[in-house]
């Protein structure tokens, strides 16, 4: 969603980087070009104008000009004023009351409100160990009801049944009187959505929130709508008491422009962005994370918890004493694929590594187009136990009897048996690094890269 910002800011920087000493006539060009980039990702002009303001502020005072590093601390005025803009600190979710502890998601039909309440439903449940119960107030779209009942049976979640013949209001008390009975520790509900704003909605939305003491009241917001988003966002917070935002889609190729409005203008923390389609596509939402990624500078914090959920501990382990012995097999190499692939793939995990994200593009041609990875598990199902864990006695026949298994040619397997024997090579000199071996085994794996570039060949 921020690739565009995020390419344009990043070559601004590398036109200061160049330079030797910023006086003010190319911090002001520098400024303007950012100011210009704010714009065209859809960022409203006046969220734009203060924005760039407060950094020339604090620039200018803090004397970049004679700094050392001029280039350096521009970035870092500019990293914290977007930190500040997005919302200073992330901010938990309120589940502190006496159970259950009651939500309520509003927004716009469409801005994804009902996946993201049985998102949230899951995410209580995995996170936060609590009972969930969901209820739809939607009584106006056909098959709203259906809609999260669905959801709710594909993930195991808790829902109030289909209510006919009754208002909004009365299903909230029905399903409040339900959770209580079920011992549900939150109630999350699904308030119904229009087209556009109208009194009718917000008499309805501001009634039903009158009548219970909700923890959290949530504006769920497509940022692919841009500054209708923003606007959304707005009337609502001039209507009811928000106190957050979820915002939708966010890994969709929308300018970004609703995220760094959208804390300015409404004056509400983003809690949550919705970063794909499955249940679990849902991320607290972190600023210094969104602006490290924003300024190229990556986000190892959340690639490391990314790959702690989705990493088996036990195998990580197992990976590890083979990495010492020198031992790794085509067998391993395809649980690493599998598991790649489980966090999105590479195409995905660039966007976390510092100065990783201009990659995205050829990554996609030489990588997701060509369908390497496929091609690779399908390769090694084809080949023997013995062939994983020996590659070196596949030569012509059983190269033959593989392609033909794995619906690829010779020559795929020999790219990837070169792939790997390079690997295992790099895997064996890993193995035989004693320094790296009990940094390893105590697990303070920080100095690594350090090691590994002492024993590069070049």
């Amino acid at each position: 969603m921020f690739e565009n910002l995020q390419n344009k800011i990043s070559g601004i920087f590398d036109k200061l980087k160049g330079k030797g000493v910023i006086d003010e006539t190319s911090l002001n060009e520098a400024l303007r070009e950012i100011r210009v980039a704010l714009l065209e990702s859809d960022v409203s002009i006046s969220v734009a104008k203060d924005f760039i303001e407060k950094i020339r502020e604090k620039a200018l005072g803090q004397e970049v000009v004679r700094s050392v590093s001029p280039a350096q601390m521009v970035v870092k005025i500019v990293n914290d004023e977007l930190i500040h803009l997005l919302g200073s600190e992330n901010n938990e979710i309120n589940l502190s009351s006496k159970p259950p502890a009651i939500i309520m998601m509003v927004g716009l039909q469409g801005s994804g409100k009902t996946t993201s309440t049985a998102k949230m439903s899951y995410w209580i449940e995995k996170n936060k160990k609590k009972k969930v119960m969901m209820a739809s107030l939607d009584i106006y779209r056909p098959a709203a009801q259906e809609q999260l009942i669905s959801l709710a049976e594909k993930n195991n979640l808790t829902v109030l049944p289909i209510q006919q013949n009754k208002s909004p209001l009365e299903i909230a008390k029905l399903a409040q009187k339900e959770a209580i009975a079920n011992e549900s520790d939150v109630l999350i509900l699904d308030s119904a959505g229009r087209n556009h704003i109208d009194k009718k909605m917000m008499k309805e939305v501001k009634d039903i929130s009158e009548s219970f003491k909700f923890t959290e009241i949530f504006l769920v917001a497509d940022s692919m709508s841009g500054q209708d988003a923003v606007n959304t966002a707005k009337n609502f917070s001039e209507k009811i008491e928000l106190t957050g935002i979820i915002l939708t889609r966010v890994d969709g190729d929308g300018r970004g422009g609703a995220a760094l409005s959208m804390k300015e203008v409404t004056k509400k923390p983003i809690k949550f962005i919705g970063v794909g389609e499955k249940i679990e596509d849902i991320e607290i939402f972190y600023p210094d994370r969104i602006a490290s990624r924003i300024l190229g500078m990556g986000d190892v914090v959340s690639l490391v918890e990314k790959a702690s959920e989705q990493i088996d501990q036990e195998d990580a382990e197992k990976l590890q004493k083979k990495l010492l012995k020198g031992k790794f097999s085509l067998a391993d190499y395809s649980k690493q694929l599998d598991q790649i692939s489980k966090m999105g793939g590479v195409q995905s995990l660039l966007k976390y590594l510092p100065g990783m994200s201009h990659l995205k593009e050829k990554v996609e041609e030489s990588i997701e187009n060509s369908n390497i990875f496929k091609k690779q598990k399908a390769i090694i199902s084809s080949m023997t136990k013995k062939e994983k864990v020996f590659p070196d006695i596949i030569k012509a026949s059983r190269k033959i009897r593989i392609s033909k298994g794995s619906g690829t040619s010779v020559q795929d397997i020999n790219k990837l048996l070169k792939q790997f024997k390079k690997m295992s090579q790099m895997m064996k000199k890993v193995g035989n690094n004693r320094e790296l071996e009990s940094l390893m085994k105590s697990g303070q794996t920080g100095d690594i890269s350090s090691i590994l570039n002492k024993n590069r060949p070049f």
